[in-house]
Order: structure tokens, then sequence, then C-alpha cells
């Protein structure tokens, strides 16, 4: 996916959806991510850490180490009420956005006309 700026604002949506799920840890949240987008997006390691890191700053996800069945220690990452509650917000912007861009982008668009 070409924009990084557009990546890292859908990041923390992204990964507030695949806790709703469940407890994940980062390379399980990597592996998902690429999973359901079809490999549209491919977060490395360096990507997905500092957003987790902020998001426990900001008490919407807590982490807690554990040994992981293949008996490694791994952190799990897991949502909180407050991230719940900013997950339902965020997606109510996000269907905002893509209402507009639907209208903006779709078929036979003043953009579409302006090309070539």
């Amino acid at each position: 996916m070409g924009s990084k700026d557009l990546v890292a604002a859908s990041a923390k949506t992204i990964i507030l959806s695949l806790l709703l799920a469940g407890e994940s840890y980062g390379y399980q949240i990597i592996k998902r991510v690429r999973r359901v987008s079809g490999g549209a997006l491919d977060w490395s390691n360096a990507m997905l850490y500092p957003v987790l890191h902020q998001m426990e700053k900001d008490g919407l996800i807590r982490s807690q180490w554990r040994t992981s069945p293949e008996n490694r220690m791994r952190k799990y990452y897991t949502l909180t009420e407050r991230g719940a509650i900013e997950l339902t917000e965020e997606k109510a912007r996000w269907r905002g956005i893509q209402a507009a861009l639907r209208k903006l982008l779709g078929p036979a668009t003043a953009l579409d006309r302006t090309e070539g």
C-alpha cells in the first residue's frame, strides 16, 4: 500500500478491531493484518511496536508477558474498556470518510473525467 501516512492513520483502528476478537501478540497481529488485507498491508515490527506502546500509554490496550503454547515468552495485548469505546468512535469516523470517498471516487466522478 502506497501511503505511509494512510497506513499510520488507520493502524490504531485496525489494531483495536483485531484485539476486539481476542488477545494477540505483535507478530500475530502483523500476520493477521497481512492475511486479512490480502497482502495490501505488510507491517513491520518497526511500524507496529511504537503504535502498540502509544496505545498502551493511552490506556486503549494493556499487555502481559506470558509463555506461549510454543513455550516462548510473548507479550500479549488485550483491548481495554477505553479501547473498545475508542474503537466505536474510530469506526464511525472511518465510515464517514469511506462514504465521502465513495462519492468522490465512485464511477464516473469528476476526478475520472479530468484524467487523460
